[in-house]
């Protein structure tokens, strides 16, 4: 798997992340994108993750108060084989770049697979609050 991280200058709702980020399932993303109509923009800065030009996830940031919200999707079939890892250092890097500080993501209360996010964030440094947010500070530039 050769993974390449690519920003979108004009980020709008498309047929990769219908079928990344829409595909989801109720309860993982904020609803507001289940209303989006094709070619409409979608609000925050976006990076697509390819695989041998096939689109297999997503990395979102939007800069609120110092800190960067992220989210991250990663296709069904590719999940287990390090994009998620991947989107997350890309995040964490383009987060350092802007000087922010810190990352945080928050696991929604009906997102089916909660907990096991929840552990995964957890094994990547993120700390739970009491608004069910994760976080996790955003190490300084090398």
């Amino acid at each position: 798997m050769t993974l390449t991280w690519i920003h979108e200058s004009n980020p709008h709702w498309d047929d990769d992340k219908v079928r990344i980020v829409g595909g989801a399932g109720g309860g993982v993303f904020d609803a507001r994108y289940a209303a989006l109509a094709a070619g409409e923009s979608v609000p925050g800065e976006w990076w697509r993750v390819e695989d041998d030009g096939r689109v297999v996830g997503y990395g979102w940031l939007d800069v609120v108060w110092g800190d960067a919200e992220i989210l991250l999707a990663t296709h069904v079939e590719a999940r287990g084989q390090g994009v998620g890892t991947f989107i997350l250092e890309h995040l964490e890097h383009e987060a350092r770049k802007r000087g922010l500080n810190r990352l945080y993501n928050t696991v929604r209360p009906k997102h089916p697979d909660r907990a096991a996010v929840s552990a995964w964030l957890e094994g990547k440094g993120f700390r739970g609050s009491e608004d069910g947010s994760l976080f996790r500070v955003v190490p300084p530039r090398d």
